[in-house]
């Protein structure tokens, strides 16, 4: 639908494994992940559980790039966050909308019109704010883990000297994987604190899933 709609416009898969049906996880993934794109960047994110149910669906302008969704929540912290934001409501409707396929009927050729800046006036109308607004602070939770096994969190203010608890054991900092002897944690390249081990999988090894919460630990030194 994408290259249909937008045929000039390069797509990225930003990221495509988000896990199934996990809104607040996701909803602060797709922060960290967008803040590393420019401004004008436009967005389809999609984790929609309510798909064909009476959720809504809007764009959201969050500090000059734009994101097409659902309004369960998923573009929400990037609303929170933001200095400068905007809402709209998508009022167009295709002909053909699937109950279970608005990423493809509903959401994708939005974000195509938004990208080639050719959207009808019909289209969108103003909205104050999302509908479902989550908080914006840092979530002390796994949010997404990588094939290698390695678990992002929430969080996003640390220090070196504390010390994360998770999976019942106790992490301390690492800058790199190989000053690590063992589980530990440090900041990934989206400025997340990340959960880690060598050469192994820290999601196995410390029993780690999505949701799963962690904890900060002041050392005691």
């Amino acid at each position: 639908m994408l290259a249909a709609r937008a045929p000039r416009v390069p797509v990225i898969d930003a990221l495509h494994d988000a896990a199934d049906f996990a809104i607040r996880p996701a909803a602060h993934l797709l922060f960290s992940v967008a803040s590393e794109y420019p401004a004008g960047s436009v967005f389809l994110a999609v984790v929609d559980p309510g798909v064909g149910g009476r959720r809504e669906a809007i764009v959201v302008q969050a500090d000059g790039r734009r994101f097409v969704g659902p309004d369960n929540g998923l573009l929400s912290i990037l609303w929170a966050r933001s200095r400068s934001r905007k809402c709209w409501r998508i009022a167009w409707r295709p002909k053909r909308l699937t109950s279970s396929f608005h990423g493809r009927d509903l959401f994708a050729p939005v974000a195509a019109a938004l990208a080639t800046k050719r959207v009808p006036k019909t289209w969108l109308t103003r909205k104050t704010q999302p509908e479902v607004r989550l908080e914006g602070e840092d979530l002390a939770q796994i949010i997404y883990i990588d094939h290698y096994g390695n678990a992002v969190t929430g969080l996003r203010e640390f220090r070196t000297a504390w010390r994360l608890r998770a999976g019942g054991r106790t992490l301390t900092y690492a800058r790199t994987f190989e000053a690590a002897r063992g589980p530990f944690w440090y900041e990934n390249s989206m400025g997340l604190v990340e959960i880690a081990a060598p050469r192994r999988s820290a999601a196995k090894l410390l029993r780690l899933s999505i949701g799963s919460r962690v904890a900060w630990q002041r050392s005691t030194r």
